[in-house]
């Protein structure tokens, strides 16, 4: 909406992406806040809480925290780049392709867990996972067929391209946005766990993206140019947005929960970024709390299955700090801190080429 307004009402300010980034934020932010009261109501009408894993009895005490709180940001989300975005920018089609279709997907995980009151009667682990290669495979093969976007593989530290990914770009990027999904899911398991660093890797793929769309700043940083690809910031500066105003209830103690259809479609939404800013390798290190929570959790069933021991007291790695008698808020804290540290190291990476 507000780029029409300077294509044909000569508002020149509005051509910027830098603004539409600001009024999505804000936009997204605000309405975040306004809506999650509501929901939370009617939530608490509909007994949609989230059921609490048997495997985790201390969590009992959350029992009456109602979740899918990521339907309302998702939402709140899509406002901001309904009116700030150009629509017909094709990364940011392929960016609704992937958040919306992951969203779906977790939408129906968390109401079959809410209506079963069972944490372990969602989706079957098969079902979910091949529910989320196929929007993954939908959003690859958009971006290679309809958007001809370069299948070309990249990696921090050197300024030209490895080598060309081909028709395989599309198994590759499918296991990023499936693989950084799945992650941030399981790190959604404290208050505010997953909010803050996906607040902190959104951010800085959001940037990645301003770069590597924009001609000058990209040839300054010797990093790959692709018109186009600046849009995108706008979605990720309005999922930003969202996710600050649903941290102001989530924030220890949690008032609401975001749920697999928060967690889902941002995962999806981070591998997506790094794909379009050429990052794939790079969100290793922007997304080192996610990594090392899913590596513990490998860690973890492979140790027991091959070995019949446990490498943690419990799996993925924050439950594990909770035996080990940690406060809950200085789990969240200190993750937190790791998160920005590894993101503050991945955009100075971006100088060193």
């Amino acid at each position: 909406m507000l780029y029409w307004f300077y294509r044909h009402l000569d508002i020149n300010i509005f051509q910027y992406i830098t603004v539409r980034a600001g009024f999505a934020f804000f936009v997204a932010f605000v309405l975040t806040l306004i809506l999650i009261p509501k929901y939370k109501r009617w939530a608490k009408r509909k007994k949609a809480n989230q059921p609490i894993n048997k495997y985790v009895p201390a969590h009992e005490i959350k029992c009456d925290t109602p979740t899918m709180g990521g339907a309302v940001f998702i939402f709140a989300a899509l406002a901001g780049v309904v009116l700030s975005a150009k629509l017909n920018n094709y990364y940011v089609i392929g960016a609704l392709i992937t958040v919306v279709g992951s969203a779906l997907i977790g939408l129906k995980d968390d109401m079959a867990k809410i209506v079963s009151k069972d944490n372990l009667q969602g989706l079957t682990a098969k079902g979910k996972l091949g529910l989320q290669i196929g929007v993954s495979l939908l959003a690859s093969a958009y971006l290679i067929f309809y958007a001809g976007f370069s299948t070309e593989l990249y990696v921090p530290f050197y300024k030209y391209a490895l080598f060309d990914m081909g028709i395989f770009a599309m198994l590759f990027w499918t296991l990023v946005i499936v693989a950084t999904s799945n992650a941030v899911n399981l790190t959604d398991g404290l208050d505010g766990l997953a909010t803050v660093p996906s607040l902190m890797a959104i951010a800085t793929l959001g940037i990645i993206a301003y770069i590597t769309g924009h001609a000058v700043i990209s040839q300054y940083l010797l990093m790959p140019n692709i018109s186009g690809v600046g849009e995108v910031t706008i979605f990720a500066s309005s999922m930003a947005g969202a996710l600050l105003g649903f941290l102001w209830y989530n924030c220890h103690p949690a008032e609401l929960f975001m749920g697999d259809t928060g967690s889902l479609s941002i995962g999806a939404f981070l591998g997506y970024m790094a794909i379009i800013g050429k990052s794939e390798v790079l969100l290793i290190l922007i997304g080192f709390i996610f990594v090392i929570e899913t590596f513990s959790v490998i860690l973890q069933v492979g140790s027991y299955k091959w070995r019949n021991k446990r490498v943690f007291l419990k799996a993925p790695i924050h439950h594990h700090f909770e035996e080990k008698k940690w406060a809950e808020n200085k789990i969240i804290v200190r993750f937190w801190i790791i998160a920005l540290l590894s993101n503050t190291l991945a955009l100075i990476s971006l100088k060193i080429r």
